[in-house]
């Protein structure tokens, strides 16, 4: 029997958990928050040391819940994309640029312009919301900051550090968002030259490890201070989502991830490396030797909902839950509605962080209920989407798991199923990055042979739920008009965007 300890810091907060491999169960979890911050339109920031403060809050709370006085392994997920700049020995220098911040949307677009081989491994372009684009937004924009910054390093680099001591890369993160050579195990500096940002190569954490991979003990003042009374081994882990892909067992090609949150990740594995434009990947060995990931998503999808249903309604949970049933009680009462879901810009299969939302159609006779409902088939509507042009590029998709916040939304959760058009297992357990993170801390320690064994025989129990035939047909006859509606819209959203960017005209 082995306990693992795994963290799973997503937007609003970090969530610890004990895993018993023995049971292939969670014996608890606990969580803890931090803030966000939004100091211009587009900006995202978040604290480093509120993410410290919060490990060391939920882990202790965890490990208390659990009667564990030591665990065997321990392991991380975070968000992606979220770049912290700091002294080498861990001092932040300067708020941490969250995955969601889109500033540095002038720079994603001229990376669209470099001709390098690496380049076909995450389509020909970095995302607004990469390593990369923000290295070189840093050092135009903030060139004191920049100066200063000694380590350039992602949320879950800088967690693993305050761990033990160590800087160490994922394997995961740089293939997937640092335009690293994951083919040939090697950074790419002609790459960084090329974009005016050299010396990021050298800020980077030089050591990468695969998920899965041993990075060392421990530091003996973490233990102490989260309660342990042993130096556990700290297993490499990786990007929150992608890591559930262990926790669901959709490491084969066939199987696609789908969590529904803050924002929507869709993942899927192919066999061989294949072309797919539009989208993110795929990544040769980015989770799994001899597999290539292909990284699909949408950034406002929960955010949204909540936005509306808080900022804009002025709901309290219990007012939200309320207008979620009213919506999953009648899901057609926007039939006559067409919203675009791009509040933050578009991931894929657009890959354009200059779209904005809209809803179109509205009269005096619509409700809050109906925009809501609105709201959410825009997401649906999304989502259906990405699958539609994924069919397009060829790549099958035979079984779908869900997870996430999406299923404790009812009409959310039922709308994207029917607009998927297709059978779908839902995850019970909550959490499938605490659980993938688990498996990659077993497979450190030797619980079991690989990643692959591992995540078969810790998979989350799930249920399933069927399309409605009605609502799919709708769905089917309103993809049209959504791709429609963005094409023709696209001018006037990018020019808000620009306005809004203080970029107007550009």
């Amino acid at each position: 029997m082995a306990r693992i300890l795994s963290f799973d810091f997503g937007t609003g907060g970090v969530r610890a958990g004990v895993y018993d491999t023995d049971r292939r169960q969670m014996l608890g979890q606990e969580d803890a928050p931090y803030a966000t911050r939004y100091p211009h339109a587009g900006w995202a920031e978040q604290s480093p040391q509120e993410w410290r403060a919060a490990l060391r809050a939920a882990g202790r709370a965890v490990l208390e819940k659990t009667g564990s006085t030591t665990v065997d392994a321990v392991c991380t997920a975070t968000t992606a994309s979220t770049v912290a700049l700091c002294l080498r020995d861990g001092t932040p220098i300067a708020p941490a640029l969250l995955w969601m911040d889109c500033r540095a949307e002038a720079e994603a677009r001229e990376t669209a312009a470099l001709d390098h081989p690496v380049m076909r491994y995450c389509g020909g372009s970095d995302a607004v919301e990469w390593l990369v684009p923000k290295s070189m937004w840093l050092k135009r924009r903030q060139p004191e900051v920049w100066a200063r910054a000694e380590m350039v390093c992602e949320a879950l680099d800088y967690v693993n550090f305050d761990l033990t001591g160590e800087w160490v890369g994922s394997r995961m993160n740089a293939a997937c968002k640092w335009n690293y050579d994951s083919a040939e195990q090697r950074f790419v500096p002609d790459i960084y030259e090329a974009l005016g940002i050299p010396e990021l190569k050298e800020r980077l954490p030089q050591r990468i490890v695969p998920v899965g991979g041993v990075i060392a003990p421990m530091r003996e003042a973490m233990a102490a201070e989260l309660g342990l009374s042993n130096c556990p081994v700290v297993a490499q882990g990786g990007i929150d989502a992608h890591m559930g892909i262990l926790g669901a067992d959709t490491v084969e090609p066939g199987g696609m991830l789908f969590i529904g949150g803050t924002s929507i990740v869709q993942l899927v594995q192919l066999a061989e490396e294949a072309d797919v434009p539009g989208f993110w990947g795929p990544y040769p060995n980015a989770l799994t030797d001899g597999h290539w990931l292909v990284e699909c998503g949408q950034v406002a999808a929960g955010s949204m909902l909540n936005w509306l249903a808080g900022e804009m309604f002025g709901l309290d949970g219990t007012g939200h839950a309320a207008l979620i049933d009213d919506v999953a009680a009648t899901p057609a009462r926007a039939d006559g509605l067409l919203g675009l879901d791009y509040m933050m810009g578009n991931r894929t299969p657009y890959r354009d962080a200059a779209l904005r939302g809209a809803l179109l159609g509205l009269t005096l006779g619509h409700t809050r209920a109906d925009v809501y409902a609105a709201a959410i088939d825009s997401i649906a509507l999304g989502s259906a989407n990405i699958l539609s042009v994924l069919s397009g590029r060829g790549i099958p998709v035979e079984r779908v798991m869900m997870a996430g916040g999406i299923v404790k939304n009812p009409a959310w959760l039922q709308a994207t199923v029917d607009a998927l058009g297709v059978s779908v297992e839902v995850a019970r357990e909550d959490n499938l990055s605490l659980v993938g993170a688990s498996v990659a801390g077993a497979t450190a320690i030797g619980e079991f042979s690989d990643l692959q064994a591992a995540a078969k025989a810790c998979v989350a129990p799930a249920g399933r739920l069927e399309p409605r035939p009605q609502r799919a047909e709708w769905y089917a006859r309103t993809l049209p008009l959504y791709r429609e509606a963005t094409e023709e819209l696209r001018p006037v959203l990018h020019q808000l965007a620009y306005r809004q960017m203080g970029r107007e005209g550009k």
